[in-house]
């Protein structure tokens, strides 16, 4: 091989890996997303409830901060670890009143959360936590 092919050869080779673990590790960036320093809590009602990988999510109708009724979508942890955690695609349902906590996303008119707590008043059940 050639030092010109070597060194292209070598050059092609640190492009290629370097596209696979850009999107690796911008998935799991919260930071990125989310303002992880802080913490709002919605009241509301469950839309729904996708029970799903890499990510779930809770989408509550619940109140903005001017008081228009809007969805939000409150993302939270993988099927996989949801289960680990013994929740499952029936542990919450369309209609549920819930309380979540999380952390609020960078754009507010996403109205878009990272979920950090849930808890349903009706039966006591509730989640507390992270997931990455």
């Amino acid at each position: 091989m050639t030092k010109f092919s070597h060194l292209t050869a070598t050059a092609l080779l640190a492009g290629i890996l370097g596209a696979i673990s850009v999107p690796a590790s911008a998935h799991h960036s919260f930071p990125a997303t989310y303002q992880v320093d802080k913490m709002v809590t919605i009241e509301g009602t469950v839309v729904e409830f996708l029970f799903r990988n890499p990510h779930s999510f809770v989408h509550v109708l619940a109140p903005d901060e001017s008081g228009k009724m809007v969805i939000w979508a409150v993302e939270w942890g993988a099927g996989s670890s949801l289960s680990s955690a013994a929740i499952d695609r029936n542990t919450i349902k369309p209609g549920d009143k819930v309380v979540i906590t999380g952390n609020p996303a960078r754009d507010a008119s996403s109205h878009r959360l990272r979920m950090r707590a849930i808890e349903r008043p009706s039966d006591g059940w509730k989640w507390e936590g992270t997931f990455g």
